[in-house]
């Protein structure tokens, strides 16, 4: 038995964290995803991470550190960055922006990845720690647009192992299918550009900035919206692709901004992406963006017999498994209970007395 008197910061710092530990890594790795399949784990904000029908490993947009963990401080490499939404709305304060929701995977327990994706450069999107894991992974491919392929190499990655894309390209890794689309994110163009650049470079920086992903396996296709806003151009990705499931950047927007979507674009999204299922994602990352999926649910009861295309709402849990098509029925995620074999385990066990 562990003696308090001998326990440090630091101890605890090791035992506790990240919350998760290694749960996630290896419930991942155990998972045999059936032929005609696909799985997905949802890490949080808009981290994802995908796996085939051949065990083939990809990573979207994993977000390994923190951000305002002081009211005087920032976290280091992130100076100023919760100050940018508070300029873009013409706020003198800052908005309220610790990470809301515990690790639930630690990236240097993976062992088992073959791509690494990020949509855009914003810090809770990519981050050097999870760069600093996925770099011991020997010729593991980092993939995104100009402006993550920069962040990357300051980190230290070298330019080999970087593939640079933007909308109209396609990069296979083993039997995934990984197409770099439009993104409609509008806060990536507005918020400071690195090394001091201009703000503000208007609409022929999209590609350079950010990307959507609609990532094709062979048991189904997933649309990775990043943190795109509603775009009408949302229909031709749903024209050219056949989605099967899409995942979009919910939550309350703060008084004087427009950043995250609304309920009612989540499913204008839904619809023009004409996909089957529709997952809403990042409201749980801020608390000065936390929203309610719920309200997502709601509108879509409200709305969803008047749809002119029909999917599914699904309201998921950070750290939960969801594979299509197995799930695409289900309205909410419900994390495993187990002891489905408790009244079989020990049939002498005295509790059987009492029923």
């Amino acid at each position: 038995m562990p003696n308090a008197n001998e326990i440090t910061r630091q101890q605890w710092i090791n035992d506790c964290f990240p919350e998760w530990g290694k749960w996630l890594v290896e419930d991942i790795e155990e998972t045999k995803v059936r032929a005609g399949t696909f799985a997905m784990w949802w890490m949080g904000c808009t981290g994802i991470w995908v796996k085939s029908e051949n065990g083939t490993n990809i990573c979207i947009d994993l977000f390994s550190a923190n951000s305002k963990t002081s009211h005087h401080e920032c976290p280091p490499g992130q100076k100023g960055r919760d100050y940018q939404l508070a300029r873009i709305a013409g706020s003198i304060q800052p908005n309220m922006n610790p990470r809301n929701i515990p690790h639930v995977m630690d990236p240097f327990q993976i062992n088992q990845i073959d791509a690494v994706l990020a949509t855009h450069d914003h810090s809770d999107h990519m981050d050097v720690y999870s760069t600093a894991a996925f770099l011991k992974h020997e010729g593991l491919p980092f993939i995104g647009p100009k402006f993550s392929h920069d962040k990357w190499v300051g980190w230290g990655v070298p330019e080999d192992r970087i593939i640079t894309v933007k909308p109209g390209d396609k990069v296979v890794i083993k039997d995934i299918e990984i197409y770099a689309v439009d993104s409609f994110d509008r806060t990536a163009l507005i918020t400071a550009p690195p090394k001091g650049e201009i703000i503000g470079r208007f609409p022929g920086d999209m590609d350079e900035r950010a990307v959507n992903y609609v990532i094709k396996t062979p048991g189904g296709t997933l649309y990775h919206s990043g943190d795109s806003h509603f775009s009408n151009y949302s229909l031709k990705h749903g024209r050219d692709f056949d989605i099967d499931v899409a995942l979009a950047s919910f939550g309350e927007n703060p008084i004087g901004l427009t950043d995250k979507v609304t309920a009612c674009d989540v499913l204008r999204m839904a619809e023009n992406l004409r996909c089957k299922v529709m997952i809403p994602i990042h409201y749980d990352i801020w608390p000065s963006f936390y929203a309610d999926p719920e309200e997502v649910d709601l509108l879509y009861q409200f709305k969803k017999d008047r749809l002119q295309y029909k999917f599914k709402t699904f309201i998921w849990q950070v750290g939960g498994k969801f594979v299509f098509p197995d799930d695409k029925d289900n309205r909410r995620y419900m994390y495993p209970r187990g002891f489905s074999d408790a009244m079989d385990y020990e049939p002498n066990i005295p509790f059987r007395s009492f029923l």
